[in-house]
């Protein structure tokens, strides 16, 4: 331990010392106030009066103690103990987006993917995650985050909407459009489920592509890629964009999906160095956070810091029992006063 301000000490205890001095040379039996009373010798003489007196005394003296201790914790205080620390500042450094092409024959993969990366989102720390749908146009329904509770809401809300939908329980518009509202802006035009187009909007929603090198960037990405448009980038120009700006995509593709297409999206997402799994369950999310973890650095670490800590807390506890104290001491005084 050491104090930040030891002349505060030093000077106060050298204070104090005159002080308790100064007082003692003072003391004299001279009477100020009060009246006199004769012939108190014989009382003084009494062994009740003399056991009385010596309490007296030492409560006394007890207070005197009390009160030097508790001057000498605030000085301590004042002097601000503390201790010197080396720090080594570790940093998150890992992006999650989920992408899903949100058509309706996806629906049904997508509440599978939504459940299971719920206990997935609670488990993070520091990480940031998002949440980007696409149809014809991309939606981010959550930017990059560390606030979970908010991640974990909107998953409830694509949920109940998955399930509105599949179920075709249109009683709540809101519910039941959730998903669908801005994904299909201009759809007569170029179609629908742009898959090329969803997996760029999404590489580009995360920040700094070119200047910040060092963070990890993964898309887990579902999809049954059966293009019904016209896209600006295909499935394999996507995933050459996204392996160009450091972005690592796992695939999730449903049951259903055909053979040429399953070949397609297997082909794009290991351009980018991640993998294709074909149908979404515990064990299928499961697996990518594990080769997640496996395959991408979540910690950097930053530059060592020598930080001073205070450390209050013992003269602190030292002060207010001491102040307690004087309070209980002083109370059984005014009752030999009395």
């Amino acid at each position: 331990m050491e104090l930040r301000y030891s002349f505060v000490l030093f000077i106060g205890i050298i204070l104090l010392v005159i002080l308790v001095l100064f007082k003692q040379k003072k003391k004299k039996h001279i009477y100020k106030s009060g009246k006199k009373v004769a012939n108190t010798k014989y009382v003084k003489k009494l062994p009740f009066y003399q056991e009385i007196l010596k309490r007296y005394k030492v409560l006394i003296y007890i207070i005197e103690g009390l009160f030097i201790v508790s001057i000498l914790g605030c000085l301590l205080l004042l002097s601000r103990p503390s201790y010197t620390d080396v720090i080594q500042e570790e940093y998150a450094n890992r992006d999650i987006f989920l992408c899903m092409d949100v058509s309706y024959s996806v629906d049904k993969l997508n509440l599978q993917i939504v459940e299971s990366l719920k206990e997935t989102v609670n488990n993070l720390k520091g990480e940031r995650f998002g949440i980007s749908i696409f149809n014809t146009t991309s939606v981010v329904l959550v930017p990059l985050t560390d606030d979970y509770d908010y991640v974990l809401k909107v998953l409830d809300d694509i949920s109940a909407s998955l399930e509105a939908v599949t179920e075709y329980d249109t009683s709540s518009f809101y519910t039941y459009e959730y998903i669908v509202s801005g994904t299909i802006e201009g759809n007569e035009y170029y179609g629908s489920s742009l898959i090329g187009d969803g997996l760029v909007s999404c590489v580009n929603s995360f920040s700094d592509l070119e200047e910040d090198q060092d963070r990890t960037r993964i898309v887990i990405f579902s999809t049954d890629n059966i293009l019904a448009g016209y896209p600006l980038f295909t499935l394999e120009e996507a995933g050459e964009y996204s392996k160009k700006h450091n972005v690592v995509v796992y695939g999730i593709a449903t049951k259903t999906i055909d053979y040429y297409n399953k070949l397609e999206f297997k082909s794009a997402v290991e351009t980018t160095g991640g993998t294709l799994y074909e149908e979404a369950s515990g064990d299928t999310v499961n697996s990518i956070v594990k080769q997640i973890e496996a395959s991408s650095k979540n910690i950097t670490v930053g530059e060592k810091k020598v930080v001073k800590m205070d450390i209050p807390q013992v003269p602190f506890v030292i002060l207010t029992f001491v102040v307690l104290a004087l309070f209980v001491v002083i109370k059984r005084v005014a009752y030999y006063d009395n």
